[in-house]
């Protein structure tokens, strides 16, 4: 549960009637991307329980795009929309907008990932735990010995958090080589198969494969096993996603291991957090962190999934 102080900023003022909520824009990373599909569900689900079923929910695909998502920030300010949810695909590039968001008197939420530009709030998985999850399942396995190379993904705090804890693992590891770190594979499918087959050109040793989502880890394994090199290595990446849990349960699978965001709560909760700051309400932290839990063949068949009402 997320405590909440009260405070002045906000406060609607009696004579004017109840507040409302009328207007929420959501911008995401990609909606193509069923974790920003299920984030989407998750927050017009919040914004119709609070606002009824007249509320106006508009939900926007940025398309991993710097320019296209700041059109949208200054289409929903235009739009009247009192609550933004952020997916940003540039923390830093971003915080333009958001700061014209916020000085037009709109309620900005970061989800998923952090923003810079004076967010009232984020709300994002642990993403570090992820991390370490991640490198700590690529160790056990490997017996703490071993070649690792990272697909890595956009320049956001969700990725960086996660590369971040899987190689704090890996360093406390002397027996963990990474060999290749810095290779953007654009957090997609088809991304993760054209970085893995240049990994696997530059390197004739890897035995495992640590990637920031469950996409960019299902072209991974498509990669590896085009190169008959399954044998060789194994892949983990993040999300607990429907694709993911697929994998790990196919025979023959080398996708083994994924820590488990839930996107539908995570968007659901930024709205109700935004909610509450127009209200009055201040979260009493700023950072809103949820949990994950790492998935495997020992436990898959007991976890839930990623499931909207």
């Amino acid at each position: 549960m997320v405590a909440f102080s009260a405070v002045a900023n906000g406060q609607k003022d009696a004579a004017e009637g109840p507040l409302q909520l009328k207007a929420v824009g959501v911008t995401l990373g990609d909606i193509g991307n069923p974790f920003f599909f299920q984030m989407g569900e998750g927050a017009k689900a919040a914004a119709m329980e609070i606002g009824g079923a007249n509320v106006r929910v508009a939900v926007e695909s940025a398309q991993y795009d710097l320019n296209k998502q700041v059109s949208q920030i200054e289409n929903f300010i235009a739009s009247g929309v009192q609550i933004i949810v952020l997916n940003a695909v540039d923390s830093k590039g971003i915080a333009p907008a958001v700061r014209r968001a916020v000085e037009a008197g709109v309620i900005v939420i970061a989800a998923d990932v952090g923003a810079e530009g004076g967010v009232n709030a984020t709300v994002t998985s642990n993403n570090y735990q992820a991390g370490v999850q991640a490198g700590e399942y690529i160790v056990k396995k490997l017996g703490g010995k071993g070649k690792v190379v990272i697909a890595n993904g956009p320049p956001v705090t969700a990725v960086i958090d996660r590369v971040n804890g899987a190689k704090e693992v890996f360093a406390k590891n002397p027996g963990i080589e990474i060999l290749s770190d810095n290779q953007n594979a654009g957090g997609s499918r088809d991304g993760g198969l054209n970085v893995m087959q240049d990994l696997l050109t530059a390197f004739p040793v890897i035995d495992a494969v640590f990637a920031i989502n469950d996409p960019t880890g299902i072209g991974c394994e498509l990669a590896i096993k085009q190169a008959k090199r399954e044998s060789e290595m194994f892949v983990v990446g993040v999300d607990g996603s429907p694709d993911g849990e697929v994998a790990i349960t196919q025979k023959g699978s080398i996708f083994e291991a994924t820590p488990a965001q839930d996107p539908y709560t995570m968007a659901k909760t930024a709205v109700e957090i935004g909610w509450e700051i127009m209200q009055g309400n201040k979260p009493a932290e700023e950072t809103i962190l949820i949990p994950v839990e790492l998935i495997t063949a020992d436990n898959v068949a007991s976890y839930k999934g990623w499931t909207s009402k």
